[in-house]
Formats: structure tokens, sequence, C-alpha cells
């Protein structure tokens, strides 16, 4: 039996500064990426001020330009994660930090107001592509995702997450919000669903993405807008309800009765949410006399929203609190997969050592074995035996999470 722990980070970022992604870009789009990257720029420096991250940013910055350099670099990201002690990690795109968000409102978001299809699909295969390479690096320890615009065409998305699949990517990323969209209990959905469960494509929806204008007041758009106090502290108060939306209409919506395979990662909303959203879906769910004027809402499901969740849906617990280890049983020990959110200010790094054993002292061997990588090996299909001699060579003892307090 290993004196180590199998580590695997459910939350990384990794993306090209936002001018090197032009070599990526289908040439016909390139004159338009040129126009388009002053515009990224400013509106992303604008976001940084807004969000109130800015000059946080730069002053956790100094310094650290070569660990900072893995959101690009393979070769400088393998240190870190040698020296973090984690043997695979799930890469989302990246964003504000290091101003590298994928080209034409592509990434994590993928907001559809004031843009087009036609340019978001190829800022999403510019990033996509890109990903692709960064993986075949490490292809053992890097779980790359595609970003899929679903919102715009059904046939398009499913070409693409076969496409993501055939070339080294291990799941994908939609859109959180849909605006003027149907929104994923609508059956045009089922041919991507089925996509994902046939390929084995894990869906995620990661938190940030919400209607900026409701806590903003028209920035960043507008460079005139005045941000009223408390925007801030409204928008991190509501974020999870944003990532945690699109489930809920699938839960409801039956995508997991016809799909029962179909996996889905929540990531970086905390997992605090989660006891109260299952005792809401469940009692939702259960005949009460409070449902009696809503008619048939359940026959389309056989079982609870809850037990779809307990069988189809994981939760990337990014940079967990000590809170939410002992939060574990509401939540799930199974269902947890804690994660860095590297390179990102509000992650762990450069603390990780110290950090994640905060989170997990003194807690059962086997449920730490579950919750820092287990878990997300299982939900993944990561090749443990592959990773076995990195795990012996960088992972943390777990002789360091038993301090007797």
């Amino acid at each position: 039996m290993s004196d180590k722990y199998l580590v695997v980070s459910s939350d990384g970022h990794a993306g090209l500064r936002a001018a090197d992604y032009r070599p990526y870009v289908d040439p016909e789009y390139r004159a338009a990426f040129d126009a388009a990257l002053p515009i990224q720029v400013e509106m992303t420096e604008r976001m940084s001020k807004m969000f109130l991250v800015d000059d946080i940013n730069k002053d956790w910055r100094k310094g650290q330009d070569e660990g900072l350099s893995g959101a690009w670099d393979p070769s400088a990201r393998d240190k870190v994660l040698d020296a973090d002690g984690v043997a695979a990690e799930v890469l989302f795109p990246d964003g504000i930090t290091e101003m590298n968000s994928p080209p034409f409102g592509a990434g994590f978001s993928m907001g559809t107001d004031g843009l087009t299809a036609e340019l978001q699909w190829a800022g999403c295969r510019a990033h996509n592509r890109w990903m692709s390479e960064f993986v075949s690096t490490a292809p053992e320890r890097r779980i790359g995702l595609a970003c899929i615009p679903v919102l715009w065409d059904i046939p398009t998305a499913v070409e693409n997450i076969t496409w993501a699949k055939e070339n080294g990517l291990s799941g994908i990323i939609l859109p959180p919000m849909w605006g003027n969209f149907e929104a994923y209990h609508h059956p045009k959905y089922d041919p991507v669903w089925a996509a994902c469960q046939d390929l084995d494509m894990p869906i995620h929806f990661h938190s940030g993405p919400s209607p900026a204008k409701d806590y903003f007041c028209g920035a960043p758009m507008d460079p005139d807008a005045v941000v009223p106090d408390g925007a801030v502290g409204a928008y991190v108060t509501e974020v999870h309800l944003w990532l945690v939306r699109p489930l809920t209409f699938m839960l409801w919506g039956g995508a997991f009765e016809r799909f029962p395979k179909l996996k889905v990662a929540m990531t970086e909303g905390t997992s605090i949410w989660v006891p109260e959203y299952l005792a809401l879906l469940e009692q939702r769910y259960s005949v009460t006399h409070y449902a009696q004027k809503m008619g048939d809402f359940r026959s389309h499901l056989s079982m609870s929203p809850a037990d779809y969740f307990r069988r189809n849906v994981m939760v990337g617990a990014s940079c967990m609190p000590r809170r939410e280890a002992e939060m574990r049983y509401e939540i799930g020990v199974d269902k947890i997969m804690w994660g860095t959110d590297y390179p990102h200010p509000e992650g762990s790094w450069p603390y990780t050592v110290d950090q994640r054993v905060e989170t997990f002292r003194d807690l059962p061997d086997d449920e730490i074995a579950q919750m820092v990588g287990g878990n997300a090996a299982d939900f993944y299909g990561v090749d443990t035996e592959k990773l076995a001699p990195l795990v012996a060579r960088i992972g943390p003892d777990k002789s360091s999470f038993q301090l007797g307090s």
C-alpha cells in the first residue's frame, strides 16, 4: 500500500496570452482577430478593475513570473505541479488574471450578447486546438477541456465534441447562462447529451459568469458607468446561483433520465450549497400539500432529481476550506473533488501544500484519498498506473496529514 496520496486537481486554468492565440485562429478570421485584440485587452483591464482584483493581482504577482508562466508553458507548469504534489489536473481556460482569455468571447463564460456565432466558434476552436497541443505534452497528467458554445448550433456542437475527443481532450465546458436561447431542459440539446454520454466526455460548468449588468450597472461595457458600493459583495454572494442554475434545468428536464451515463461537474462554486440544494430538490419532488396545484410535473422522472445528482454529478470544490471538509458527509465524500485553481490569486498556490493539510488534517485516510484525487481519477478515467511512478516521487506523504490535533 502506497504511503503517498494520488492528487488530482479538479480546477486548473491554462491559456495563451491573448495575442498569442493568433496562429491558432482559422486564417480567414485573423483580420477580425487583429481588430478585436485591443478591444479585448481593454475590456479585460476594465474587468480587472471592476472586480477589485487589479491592485491585489499586481501585488500578488511580484516575484512569481516563472511560476505564473505555467499558464501557457508546460515545463513551468510541471514544476509547479510537482512542488504542489499534484499528479494530474483538469484544465479550464484562463481569463482576467493572466490577461489570457481566448478570443471572440470564448472561455468558460461564452456569453452571447453582442457576439456572433461564427466568431465565437472560431475563438473556441482556437483555444481547443491549443489545449489539445498543451495536453499532448503530458497526456497522462493533463485533463483538457474543450470550449463548446452550444447555444448557437447543435450539429456544430456535436461535431466539435467529437473532434475534441479525437484530439486528446477529456471533457467539455458549456456556457452556464443562455440569454435569449433555450435553457438546458429543452429537448434540442439531446444530441449533445447523447454525444457526451457515448464519448464519455463530462460536461462542466464553471463559476464566474453572471448577469454583470445587474451588479455593475453597465460596466465594463460602459467606461463611464458608476459601480455602486456593494456590487462585488452582491456578486460573490450570488455567483454560485448562476453556476447551479443550468444543472437544475438538466435535472428537472430529465437529461439524466434519458442519458443515465451522462456526467456533469460543477466547479469553483464551493460545495457548501450542496446539502441544502439536495434537500430542496427532495422537498420539491415529494408529493405534498404545497405541490397540489402544480399538476403532474414529475412523471417523466423515475426518481428524485436529488438521486440523479448523486448518480451523475460531481463537485469541483476548489481550494476547499476546512469547513467544507467537515461537511463532507452532508455533501457526500464521493462527490468532492479538491482543486488548486492554479494560477489564480484566489487559489491555493503558492501555499498549496500547507492549505491542503489544513483542510484535510486528521481525517480518515480513505476519505482524504477520495477527496484529493480518487474521486476525480474515477470520474475522468485517469490512468493511475501510468501516474504511479510520478505519485511515488511527488505525492504528499499520508503521514503529513495526521497531526493528532
